[in-house]
């Protein structure tokens, strides 16, 4: 999806998180902790986990799935292929 598409579909910050998680998906990664990604992003874990929680409600590019809890909330990111 274009990202002119996702900036109007999110707010700042979801942009920026579903930016980073494209990002690592293109590396193969799948799963991410919520505290790298606010160290990497600039923001709090809390902030992180907040925008994650709403983006595997509304995202329509990723499904983002809580995965485990160890230290730091992990999510399993996968391309739903739209």
């Amino acid at each position: 999806m274009p990202s002119s598409t996702i900036r109007d579909k999110y707010n700042e910050t979801q942009h920026r998180i579903v930016h980073y998680l494209l990002g690592g998906l293109s590396r193969g990664k799948h799963y991410f902790k919520s505290k790298y990604i606010a160290k990497e992003l600039g923001l709090s874990a809390k902030e992180v986990g907040t925008n994650m929680a709403i983006l595997s409600e509304i995202c329509q590019e990723l499904a983002i799935i809580k995965w485990s809890y160890s230290n730091s909330t992990t999510w399993m990111v996968t391309s739903k292929g739209v």
